[in-house]
């Protein structure tokens, strides 16, 4: 028992590596795991006491046990079972693959990274870019919703700034949980993004395991009470028009439900900018026919440095103004009371419609429909009384700046237009740049619905 063992120098630093592992997976980690889980634990509870709609237990499970609580849902199971049949392959690799679809949907939300880090670099990078409008929130109403109803927030899609914006402006409410494309599977930003929640969906997989997966993640997201935020629309507009909704998440929401547990009420959102970045990405995807946005790395590091020289130049000026309206509230149980047998379908166009409703009316949108709709080069004064007519033609809408507002906020607007090119002024007035007409309709196909007329 006494006797040295002589052993080479590599073994015994080998052995020593062995023993630090298995002392610290055993004992270590779990006591680390559980200190700083604890810790966050009570900031959540903390947090929870000042927002509105408190963050769910659900949300705050742990990443592993959701993905575990997914792959062996009952639907889940079957659906593992029918693929095996079909495909050919022993069903033990089919639930590998679901469990591949499980954790790559599956968010692992930090309530740190969201409202220390998410919020914070949100709302800095917004105001940063642009005049920020709250334009109308329905407090009375959205106080109004049960405490135990599942929130979903749905919005248009104008650009990517739409999740930024609408997540600080949210901030308040509670945190939201996106549903996010292929682009933001890219590593580092993708390890950000489900940190705040967000989850992953492939918008044209049309594999059956893979939809049942998404589906069964929906109805227990739903189920669990996590407030929500979802396009309709499913993609961004490239026309700058409201599209025709989609019906993928939505059915999922109604479908995957557990009937009479919860109300799902849906709170519409509508966002608008007097400077889309990705404009003309938008449009070239547009009138090529594909959804393939060309945005090279270099043009975006490009824009970003022109704009740092103009900061520290002194000559750096905001894009005009960004906008956000949370319209009046839509339960689900209420909608399905007042219209029996209603399909999502009909949900799906209710929500879009109120959206289109919402939309704020700003003055880079107004100046764009004013010259588009002159027969003639209009001087400035023109131009400011041809603005103000088609403010009183709106049928609806809810515009962000009042009448005297405009008469001030128009020259910055007009200065915009002039800076990219899309607007010349000659003897005559201002009129449009033929060759820019279309990114001029994009603007002004934002507002578009607002009128009995829509066309320009």
């Amino acid at each position: 028992m006494g006797r040295v063992v002589e052993m080479p120098v590599w073994a015994l630093i080998l052995l020593v590596a062995f023993a630090a592992v298995t002392f610290a997976s055993h004992f270590l980690f779990p006591s680390v795991r559980w200190f700083f889980r604890k810790r966050m634990e009570r900031a959540v509870a903390k947090l929870n006491t000042r927002l509105e709609r408190p963050i769910q237990p659900f949300k705050l499970a742990r990443r592993y046990d959701m993905i575990q609580r997914l792959i062996y849902d009952p639907e889940v199971s079957l659906a593992i079972g029918e693929y095996a049949r079909k495909h050919g392959v022993p069903e033990n690799v089919a639930f590998e693959q679901a469990r591949r679809y499980a954790r790559e949907i599956v968010p692992s939300f930090s309530a740190t990274a969201y409202f220390t880090v998410a919020i914070r670099f949100a709302k800095y990078l917004t105001l940063a870019l642009y005049h920020v409008r709250l334009n109308r929130f329905h407090d009375r109403h959205i106080g109004d919703i049960d405490p135990d109803a599942t929130v979903i927030f749905v919005m248009n899609h104008r650009s990517n700034m739409d999740y930024v914006l609408v997540t600080w402006l949210a901030a308040e409410n509670s945190a939201l949980s996106y549903a996010v494309g292929e682009w933001a599977r890219v590593w580092p930003l993708s390890r950000l993004i489900k940190a705040m929640g967000a989850f992953f969906i492939r918008r044209r997989s049309r594999n059956a395991l893979y939809r049942r997966v998404l589906a069964r993640y929906v109805g227990l997201a739903t189920d669990g009470g996590v407030t929500q935020a979802l396009y309709p629309e499913g993609g961004l507009s490239l026309d700058g028009k409201l599209a025709e909704p989609k019906h993928g998440l939505l059915k999922y929401i109604v479908e995957e439900r557990t009937p009479g547990k919860r109300d799902v009420v849906f709170v519409p959102v509508a966002v608008n900018y007097d400077r889309v970045f990705e404009d003309r990405i938008l449009l070239a995807a547009g009138q090529s026919g594909e959804r393939r946005f060309r945005a090279r790395i270099s043009l975006v590091a490009l824009f970003v440095l022109r704009q740092f020289w103009f900061w520290v130049t002194r000559r750096y000026r905001r894009h005009g103004y960004a906008a956000a309206s949370f319209g009046a509230p839509v339960s689900l149980a209420e909608f399905e009371r007042a219209t029996p047998g209603a399909s999502v379908e009909a949900l799906a166009h209710l929500l879009m419609k109120r959206i289109g409703q919402e939309v704020p009316v700003l003055p880079v949108p107004l100046l764009a429909r004013a010259l588009l709709t002159a027969d003639t080069p209009l001087s400035g004064k023109a131009l400011e009384e041809r603005v103000k007519e088609i403010r009183r033609d709106m049928a609806i809408g809810h515009p962000v700046l009042s009448q005297d507002d405009l008469t001030e906020i128009l020259p910055e607007a007009l200065r915009i237009l002039e800076k990219r090119g899309l607007v010349v002024s000659g003897p005559s007035g201002y009129a449009p740049v033929v060759s820019e007409r279309p990114l001029l309709e994009y603007y002004a196909n934002s507002i578009g619905q607002l009128f009995c007329d829509s066309k320009i």
